[in-house]
């Protein structure tokens, strides 16, 4: 296990968040907005899943300690199946809420992923049932290449909610997604309008450039200011891009992985759609 880690270390911070929280600071110096992401999904175990809650608790709690101490800033990213979402809805509720207290009580932001479309009506629907409690500090994702986002974005802006868009990585049907990059490029561009111009600082995550220019152009043309919103990217990926677009005066987040999990994540990531071999391939040349 120790030498496909070196080769994942370009990716994954640490297998510990003792190993991550350097990598924060490093990218604060820089400039740079983070967010923590402890990698991990799909539990089925109900132990598992409370272990999972404990380490997010853990999570919020060192983060708040080191703000206090060095000025760390991050926030962190979720995954409900990784509190048993796909056990019982009730239990990973009640964890979540347990979270989301921990998380307002130190002023952490806590981003709930989007994974399968086997949970996405489950991820938002608990969204909104802990959303009117914690309004500054829970956000969710959402994935441009869905057929249902349109209506999901709408809602979010009548909520003024905080919504990271995607272009979305996870294998769907095409009865459930766009498959043609083209279309999806579409999608998410009209997406990104909709939540810059109607909702609350909008997460607008790609590596896409002509996504990041026609994000730029729209801002600009509309005269909107840019902490309104904040650029996106995952941590490894185009990293001197992500200083550049910070010293152009924008907020740019970088999503740090960390933890013990990261092989499964990233096959499974691979696995589930070719494009990701490519993308992982391209950008490792790309600055």
């Amino acid at each position: 296990m120790k030498l496909p880690f070196i080769v994942a270390q370009r990716f994954v911070a640490s297998e510990d968040l003792a190993g991550a929280l350097p990598v924060v600071k490093d990218l604060n110096a820089k400039g740079l907005l983070v967010t923590l992401d402890l990698l991990g999904e799909y539990v089925s175990d109900r132990s598992v899943a409370e272990a999972s809650r404990e380490a997010y608790l853990d999570l919020v709690r060192t983060i708040a300690a080191e703000r206090e101490v060095s000025g760390l800033r991050s926030t962190i990213s979720i995954k409900l199946s990784m509190m048993g979402q796909k056990i019982d809805e009730a239990f990973c509720l009640a964890n979540l809420r347990q979270l989301l207290e921990a998380a307002q009580e130190n002023d952490i932001f806590v981003r709930l992923d989007m994974e399968g479309t086997d949970i996405t009506a489950s991820t938002l629907s608990m969204f909104e049932q802990v959303y009117p409690d914690f309004p500054d500090h829970v956000g969710v994702v959402l994935q441009a290449y869905l057929h249902r986002t349109k209506a999901d974005v709408e809602r979010m802006c009548e909520l003024n909610a905080r919504v990271r868009i995607c272009k979305g990585a996870y294998k769907e049907p095409s009865e459930l997604a766009y498959q043609d990059m083209g279309e999806i490029r579409e999608r998410y561009l009209e997406y990104m309008e909709m939540l810059i111009r109607d909702a609350r600082y909008p997460g607008i995550a790609t590596h896409d450039d002509n996504l990041i220019n026609a994000t730029k152009q729209f801002v600009t043309d509309n005269d909107i200011a840019t902490d309104r919103f904040e650029f996106q990217m995952l941590f490894g990926l185009r990293p001197e891009t992500q200083e550049a677009i910070a010293h152009e005066g924008y907020n740019m987040r970088v999503y740090v992985p960390y933890g013990t999990q990261w092989l499964p994540y990233f096959t499974r990531r691979l696995r589930e759609r070719k494009e990701n071999v490519w993308f992982i391939l391209h950008t490792m040349f790309k600055r």
